[in-house]
């Protein structure tokens, strides 16, 4: 069974240099593999969540049964928290784009996508309030300012901190997808 957050490694283990390589253009794909600091996070946070239902069980069966399931419910958050790290990102679609983050996820029709282009810019590192020099794919959407939308993707996030070729290629998907799909 595919991981749906690793589908794009076997587009560029290809032999053939196919701008979009997918099957089933229906399904939400994320154009890129997940970066490092990404997967490590969400695995540290995976680690806390096991250590929490581990103490839900002790509790549990120590006989304090309120207290485990506080554990219980504490541990299934924390999960939840760490499988939606992992879908943070970029995908898109035969339906649009969309930009996955923490708490929104927002999708953008391609009727409505004006522009995908990658410009130097300052961005923030890793998501921090420290900004440095780096790239950002950004979005034109229709009756909107370009200038208020947050970056799609940036060399310095969690996904492409130190892959700066990684970051090349996956902004280079997206442009593709969305000069296929855009209404002309």
């Amino acid at each position: 069974m595919p991981l749906p957050f690793l589908t794009a490694d076997r587009a560029f283990d290809a032999a053939d240099d196919v701008a979009l390589p997918f099957d089933d253009r229906e399904r939400w794909r994320r154009p890129y593999r997940p970066g490092p600091w990404r997967v490590g996070v969400a695995a540290l946070v995976l680690l806390v969540a096991s250590f929490v239902l581990l103490s839900a069980v002790v509790i549990a069966l120590t006989g304090a049964v309120a207290g485990g399931a506080a554990c219980l419910g504490t541990g299934l958050v924390v999960v939840a928290v760490a499988l939606r790290l992992l879908r943070m990102g970029v995908w898109v679609g035969a339906r649009g784009l969309r930009h996955v983050s923490f708490l929104i996820t927002r999708t953008t029709p391609w009727a409505q996508v004006v522009s995908v282009r990658t410009v130097q810019q300052p961005v923030r590192w890793l998501g921090l309030p420290r900004t440095v020099q780096g790239q950002a794919l950004l979005l034109g959407r229709r009756g909107r300012p370009q200038e208020s939308a947050p970056p799609l993707l940036t060399t310095h996030n969690a996904d492409f901190l130190g892959r700066a070729t990684a970051f090349d290629r996956a902004a280079d998907m997206v442009e593709a997808w969305a000069e296929e799909y855009r209404p002309r």
